[in-house]
């Protein structure tokens, strides 16, 4: 039943019990009305800041296209991290893609080549190392591998025929599932000369 369909003189409560208008507590009529009012500005400001990011990101990308008109060439897409600054170095602006990546069947092949050389190392392996790889491994409470320290293995200088298998079945096993742009605004302080975030974010005000 929807908030319409609540019978007149009405309010319904958390569990979903109607309660007459007149049984309510006038602090808690007013705390609804409080919260209620508040949470429609939050929403209108929400819809303000998503028009806003794709604004820039579109202006952005006009940008870019015009200036690599000048070498006769065309912009590949939206791909891509780029950083425009103001010609006095003041203001910045960072357009940056981070991708998620997962990672298919081929990675439990990769695990299995791991915990060969794993088992074969045992004796002369140090402890930090073991853990290093189980850790990678591990998923976290939502079942999800942690693709950091997946990658991290990649990192590790190994010799041995299997482990390189191994890593290239993490390689071969990855894809992008998806693609998320961010845009970030800067002003250089005048006095440290850093540049400082212009906060879009309520928790960084």
């Amino acid at each position: 039943m929807s908030k319409k369909d609540i019978p007149p003189g009405y309010w319904e409560d958390a569990r979903g019990a109607y309660i007459p208008v007149s049984k309510i507590k006038a602090i808690d009529k007013d705390r609804t009305q409080v919260v209620e009012a508040l949470v429609a500005m939050a929403k209108d400001e929400q819809a303000k800041l998503t028009a806003f990011k794709l604004n820039t990101m579109a202006a952005v990308q006009e940008f870019m296209e015009r200036s690599l008109k000048e070498y006769d060439t065309k912009w590949g897409g939206a791909k891509g991290n780029v950083t425009l600054t103001t010609f006095d170095g003041r203001f910045k602006i960072i357009r940056s893609i981070q991708d998620t990546l997962v990672f298919d069947e081929r990675l439990q092949a990769a695990k299995a080549l791991v915990d060969e050389c794993i088992q074969e190392w045992s004796k002369g392996s140090k402890a930090e190392i073991k853990a290093l790889i189980n850790d990678a491994f591990d998923v976290d409470t939502s079942g999800k591998i942690n693709t950091g320290r997946v990658l991290g293995l990649r990192r590790l200088k190994i010799d041995d025929e299997r482990w390189q298998r191994a890593m290239d079945a993490i390689g071969d096993s990855m894809k992008v599932a998806h693609s998320k742009p961010y845009i970030r605004f800067y002003e250089r302080d005048e006095h440290s000369g850093e540049y400082v975030a212009i906060a879009l974010d309520l928790a960084s005000v």
